[in-house]
């Protein structure tokens, strides 16, 4: 399965653009569900939610749908990852599982001036839980500091079975070393001068990619740092983040329609 969605559902640019005018502010996440396959869930990394609140936006998406949610910033952004325990855990027990068969992966986010620790980050990787109310977890992990591009990284990814982050960026590293069994691309390159973000040549780029995932394959043109994964198909989601924000849903849109 390839999943293409977007950073989040509330952005002032997208009204009278993306949705309809004249559309409601509390229909939007309707309407986003239906043109979209996946919406990477941001306000969480900022504040918790309550459960009844992702049990109301797993009633308000189609059965297919499915949301990542980024976890909280008070797990990642610290000096000692292995001092996280609890806040991993509040995160993990705090009704993200209201989401059921809608939840996707959970995406661990790191400051762009966090190194690569690998005693205390290999800490933190153990304290992921794997499951909680009969739901398992499916770990991303989006680190942006150059020193993670080492082979012991990919590995212990791999041991703890969580995704590396394929960050399309201009600030950040590129690592496109297959660690799990599905891929999370983040693409942050939209440009303001183009109606779909991307030129039609990179969504075209961006379509195969996404496919040779899928289908067990490489991505051709990004940087490994430890070489190819085990040929197995995955699933894949990819999601336009930012860049120019208000062209992220055209973005994706047109990434689908080249999929399809």
């Amino acid at each position: 399965m390839i999943r293409v969605g977007i950073g989040g559902w509330i952005f002032e640019a997208w009204r009278n653009n993306f949705y309809p005018k004249g559309l409601p502010k509390t229909r939007e996440l309707h309407h986003a569900s239906r043109a979209l396959t996946t919406i990477e869930i941001n306000s969480t990394f900022y504040s918790a939610q309550k459960p009844s609140t992702f049990k109301r936006w797993a009633d308000e998406t189609p059965d297919d749908f499915v949301f990542s949610v980024k976890a909280s910033r008070f797990a990642t952004n610290r000096r000692v990852l292995a001092e996280a325990g609890r806040s991993v855990e509040i995160f993990a027990t705090g009704g993200i599982t209201e989401l059921k068969t809608k939840l996707g992966p959970i995406l661990w986010q790191f400051a762009p001036t966090k190194k690569f620790d690998p005693e205390d980050f290999e800490a933190f990787l153990s304290l992921l839980p794997k499951e909680h109310d009969g739901i398992t977890f499916r770990h991303a992990i989006e680190v942006r500091h150059a020193s993670f591009g080492v082979p012991q990284f990919v590995d212990m990814a791999r041991r703890h079975g969580a995704a590396i982050v394929v960050a399309d960026s201009a600030k950040y590293p590129c690592f496109a070393d297959v660690t799990f069994d599905f891929v999370y691309a983040r693409l942050q390159r939209a440009e303001p001068a183009l109606a779909t973000g991307y030129a039609p040549s990179e969504i075209a780029k961006w379509a195969k990619r996404a496919k040779s995932w899928a289908e067990g394959g490489g991505a051709e043109g990004l940087p490994l740092i430890a070489g190819a994964a085990t040929k197995k198909k995955r699933d894949v989601f990819v999601n336009m983040i930012n860049g120019a924000k208000e062209r992220a849903p055209a973005a994706a849109m047109a990434l689908l329609e080249k999929l399809a």
